[in-house]
């Protein structure tokens, strides 16, 4: 989405203009298409509105197996769980993602693969298992790398994987007392 300005550092979370994003909420409100109900979804999660964002995506998740493909409803389900995740329900949110990359890595749909891979370490990242995150980021990267993927995805992966890489070397050291 054109809206990320890039990501935080520390929480690997996008950072946004919330003006924008509002903007464009606005714009696309009354929009029933998959595409917008998606978009709106995003929004409403980078704008913190995490009840309606829940409640869009659950229904974006029906819309997309009622009336989409088999690819349109994995892109629905893992914003789903990026939705737990950023409530905080990061056991749902893992099963989602995990049981989402398996699916289109069996499909052989490498994008969307990758897609799942590094929302499965953005969450792992955030409930502190540094460790499935920097695998997670790595076989996201490895996935892009074979889909041909811009460079700026492949950098947000890099920086991913080292962010973990550094909240894990950090997790390791004991202090001494």
């Amino acid at each position: 989405m054109g809206y990320i300005k890039g990501y935080d550092s520390e929480t690997l979370r996008e950072q946004v203009d919330p003006a924008e994003c509002a903007e464009r909420l606005a714009e696309i409100e009354a929009q029933r298409s998959l595409p917008a109900l998606l978009e709106r979804v995003w929004l409403l999660k980078v704008l913190g509105r995490l009840d309606e964002a829940l409640a869009l995506s659950d229904e974006s998740v029906r819309v997309a197996r009622m009336a989409g493909t088999r690819k349109d409803v994995l892109r629905s389900r893992v914003l789903h769980a990026t939705i737990l995740q950023y409530r905080g329900a990061h056991a749902a949110a893992e099963q989602e993602l995990a049981t989402c990359a398996s699916e289109a890595e069996g499909q052989n749909w490498v994008g969307i693969a990758a897609f799942a891979h590094h929302h499965h370490g953005r969450n792992a990242y955030e409930a502190g298992d540094f460790d499935q995150a920097r695998d997670s980021f790595k076989q996201a990267l490895f996935l892009r790398r074979e889909a041909g993927a811009p460079d700026t995805e492949l950098e947000t992966a890099l920086l991913a994987i080292e962010a973990a890489e550094r909240r894990r070397s950090g997790a390791l050291v004991t202090p001494v007392y």
